[in-house]
């Protein structure tokens, strides 16, 4: 598929029909992408911050740079081609219709622009965005910008938008800092597969790597610490896109809520809400003056309708 206009992308041409595989472990897999391209959105650059606004995560991991970006954004977007065509089978994928899809891309329409400051190769991306019917309470962010949430998630914690801003933030963040590169860099100097700082030239294991590449991204996991690191680069993007970062302490409370009696698949490898709520408390200080600067969204959705 060629490049897309700003407009097209995330008020793409495509019907609906596509669905998805259900009741997945939570995983990087989000082959469970949706239409709705939002690449290559204009807007202006965000303000610069002060020398105490904004966090503070460091520099993205060297094992990331053992597995070449391309390559795992090209086996993203092949798997999500995949996974497209298995959920048509299963009608799970919500329509561009749908109120609550149009309202995911509005805000990522408004989060998009200020990606590329934590990594340039967004600048390129195509973004895209679907709304999954299940009730799992789940999101996803794969390589190269696809967004996918599950509308368990909208429908069982009623977010309102600030909240559904700081979880798609905290999964853009994941491709962003590249979690999953890093994490397939990881397990090549387990293996003994290449040595840390050698390039990557011919094929060898590096080439069995990306071969299979599809299915690993079907497996990652992410360590606390990433996730830890995706929450605050989430609330950033969500501050600067004018929605209010201090939602992420409700949207904690309301996951801790509904896992009482189990956690849900979406809470499996993350830091517990008490400790991550902490972390936003810490850190609001750096990004409220970039939210008190931020425009406000023209638009304001509310989470769909209880179910009895």
């Amino acid at each position: 598929m060629t490049a897309r206009s700003a407009t097209d992308a995330i008020e793409p041409r495509h019907p609906g029909g596509c669905g998805c595989r259900l009741h997945r472990r939570r995983r990087l897999s989000l082959g469970l992408l949706g239409l709705g391209a939002a690449s290559a959105l204009r807007a202006a650059p965000p303000a610069p911050a002060a020398p105490d606004e904004g966090v503070d995560v460091g520099k993205r991991s060297r094992f990331a740079k053992l597995v070449p970006a391309d390559r795992v954004e090209q086996a993203a977007a092949q798997q999500f081609v995949q996974m497209q065509r298995e959920a048509a089978a299963q009608h799970a994928l919500a329509p561009d219709s749908d109120p609550q899809l149009q309202r995911l891309r509005y805000i990522a329409r408004r989060l998009i622009p200020f990606a590329p400051p934590w990594n340039p190769r967004a600048a390129k991306w195509r973004w895209e965005v679907a709304l999954i019917r299940s009730p799992q309470i789940n999101a996803f962010c794969m390589p190269g910008g696809k967004i996918a949430f599950f509308s368990g998630i909208l429908q069982r914690l009623q977010l309102n938008d600030d909240e559904v801003a700081m979880i798609m933030g905290h999964e853009m963040a994941h491709a962003l800092r590249e979690h999953a590169r890093e994490r397939m860099g990881k397990s090549l100097a387990t293996r003994g597969a290449v040595e840390l700082g050698s390039s990557l030239l011919g094929l060898g294991s590096t080439g069995r790597l990306v071969a299979g590449m599809g299915e690993q991204l079907l497996t990652l996991t992410f360590s606390r610490d990433d996730e830890s690191e995706a929450d605050l680069v989430g609330m950033e993007l969500a501050a600067r896109a004018g929605y209010n970062p201090a939602a992420g302490i409700t949207l904690w409370q309301k996951m801790a809520a509904v896992s009482r009696g189990g956690p849900p698949e979406f809470l499996s490898t993350h830091p517990k809400g008490a400790t991550r709520i902490q972390d936003i408390e810490a850190n609001l200080p750096k990004v409220q003056p970039l939210y008190a600067r931020a425009p406000r969204p023209q638009q304001r959705f509310g989470p769909p309708p209880q179910r009895g």
